[in-house]
Order: structure tokens, then sequence, then C-alpha cells
């Protein structure tokens, strides 16, 4: 099959490796000079998208493409998954709102958009209290953590005139999350349940499966996971965050595509989140998403480690996207696989010291 994809990030990258080993080829939109997924398709102008009747199916690989999407349906191409995924988790209030609706439990929540309607909201959740935008948020940008009165000025400032959404500071255990892929056919597979570890708001490492993981923390992420797939009659890899609060799992936003949090396991599941994607939107069965040992994957955030030091420890797997390094920005991963509970909590150490930040 010919697959489009809109963007040509990592993530496009990864869909694309994961494809091609199935046959398939891909053409990925976007307007980057240099996009890290061209060295696996065809690259056109998302800013154009041109007719699309030689693609088989349309997908995404980030959630900002409302209206590609929206130009796609009108030329009658198949987009999966399909437009309402978008809708839902493209804005945090519509989210929260979804969420609410499915009586999955989330932070207390107001949306604002200028001063008195801050106050308004402040009044209902309280201190401390997390601000953050309604759109385009990722990464931990446009949001901010208010500790108390004196932190207004500075939150209003940061909003401008921007929809916003006040949440109630959640005082969470640890941060986790669960990735699902659903067929057209409502078949669905789960992956473990990850533990996630963030700075400045950005994706550090992925331990999985999450340590401490039981039973009954797996079947309650999988009910919440499963009941958004099957309302969304939901094609493709979906993930959603979580904040974990004793024994209990409190959503925190969902992402319409494979995610950050599921890069282990191309080497650390039997069938990777990328693969399960292209399976499920293009009809193929949907694969084994079992663990294989442990994995732990440290994104690489604005560094270059010596890749053969890297490579030089049992169980590393070395993924480089091709990016200029530049502070912040995440230019490849390393997944560390490991058989036993000794060699993972030695290997994780390992590759921390290998990949810290000078």
């Amino acid at each position: 099959m010919k697959i489009g994809v809109l963007g040509g990030g990592q993530l496009g990258r990864m869909l694309g490796l994961a494809g091609i080993a199935m046959g398939h080829e891909f053409v990925f939109y976007d307007d980057g000079e240099r996009p890290c997924a061209g060295p696996v398709g065809e690259v056109r102008p998302l800013a154009e998208l041109g007719p699309l009747r030689d693609l088989d199916v349309l997908t995404y690989e980030f959630e900002n493409v409302f209206e590609a999407v929206d130009r796609a349906y009108r030329q009658e191409v198949i987009v999966a998954p399909g437009r309402r995924a978008i809708e839902v988790s493209s804005d945090r209030l519509t989210e929260k709102d979804y969420f609410t609706s499915l009586k999955i439990p989330t932070a207390r929540y107001r949306p604002f958009d200028n001063p008195a309607t801050f106050d308004e909201a402040v009044a209902q959740i309280g201190y401390p209290c997390v601000a953050k935008t309604r759109r385009f948020g990722y990464d931990g940008k446009g949001q901010m953590v208010l500790q108390g009165e004196q932190d207004r000025e500075a939150c209003l400032a940061m909003a401008g005139e921007k929809p916003m959404v006040l949440e109630a500071f959640v005082p969470f255990s640890r941060e986790v999350s669960l990735v699902c892929t659903r067929a057209a056919n409502g078949q669905k597979v789960f992956y473990p349940l990850v533990e996630n570890w963030h700075r400045d708001g950005i994706l550090i490492t992925t331990l999985a499966p999450a340590p401490g993981l039981t039973p009954e923390l797996q079947e309650q992420a999988e009910g919440y996971v499963g009941a958004i797939a099957d309302e969304l009659a939901y094609v493709g890899t979906l993930a959603v965050e979580f904040f974990q609060i004793h024994d209990e799992l409190m959503a925190s936003e969902m992402a319409p595509r494979v995610h950050n949090s599921g890069h282990w396991t191309i080497e650390g599941a039997e069938t990777s989140q990328f693969e399960n994607h292209i399976r499920a939107i293009t009809g193929s069965p949907l694969g084994s998403t079992a663990a294989i040992g442990m994995s732990a994957m440290f994104n690489l955030i604005g560094i270059q480690p010596n890749p053969d030091m890297i490579l030089s420890m049992p169980g590393a797997h070395l993924h480089w996207y091709g990016k200029e390094v530049r502070e912040g920005r995440k230019v490849g991963h390393v997944t560390v696989r490991s058989d036993s509970e000794a060699d993972f909590g030695r290997n994780i150490a390992m590759a921390s010291a290998m990949i810290a930040p000078s």
C-alpha cells in the first residue's frame, strides 16, 4: 500500500522503517527543510497538500493537523485514526471534557482567557495549580505551575489572550502511560503500562514494564484506554498518559498517534507500536504486544553521545534521527533491554551516566 503521513519527524521516520519491512511505500507531508523521515519515503509540502488520490490511506504523526485532515476527508481519502480523535485531543479543554464524559478520572479543571475568568478559575481550583494552553502545548511548553497569588501576573503574562485551562495540582506518586492499538474490526491489543520520568516537562526515560506493575493496575489502565479507543472507533495506535496516586490512575492527556513512551517496543516487545499502527491502518492482523524482558528507553535531548560507547553496552540499541543537535531538541533515543532485574538496574545506571548532559 501507499501510505501518506502528515509530518516527517522521528515518529514518521520510525513508522516508515516499520512499514517498509512489510512492503509499503510512504509519502511524508512536511514543510521542513530536511525532515528526518525523508530517507524512508517521498516528501511533499504539507502546506499545499495537493491531490491525494494516489494514497491508499493517510495517517499522522502529530495532532495539530486538523485542517490537513479535513482537506483529506473532502478528497474522500481514508484517514486513520479518524478526524474525531484529533478534535478531542488537540484542545486540552475538549480532551478533559471527553475524559469526564467517559467517567475517566482527571484533575479538576476550569478554562480561562482573561484576568477575570482566571480569578474565577483559581477560586474554584485553588493553589497549587497548573496553567496550560488549550492548544499547541507539548514537551512542557505553554504551561506553568502556580504556587500562590504571587504567580498570578506571570501566568497572565504567559497566557496573553490565548485560551487556557487551569488544572488542580495532582500529588502523584509517579507518571505512567499505556499504549494501545485498535483495528477497524474492534480488536485491541495493549502494551504493558510503563513508568515515565520527565525533566522540565520533557520525557527523558521510560521503564517498561513499569516497576511493581500489578494485574489490577494494568486492568484499570486498559479499561480506560479501551473505552476511549472504542468510543472513537479508533484505528491505529493510541497512547494515554496517567498520574498514579497510590493504586488509582488519573488521566493526564492522550495522544492519537504512536508515542514517545512506546519507543521501547521496537526492541522490547514482540511487535513494535509502529508496526502495529501500520498493521491497523492497512487492515492487517495485529501483532503480539508481549514484552521481551525489561527495557529502559532514554531520550537524547540536545546531546550526541559517543555511539561506540552506547553500542558497547549489552542489550543497547541506538536510534539517531538525523537531526541537527540543539538544546532541548529530541535528536535520538537509546533503548537498553535486559533479561534480569540485576542486569536491568546495572544497565540503567550505566546508560544514564553515558547520556547525562555535561
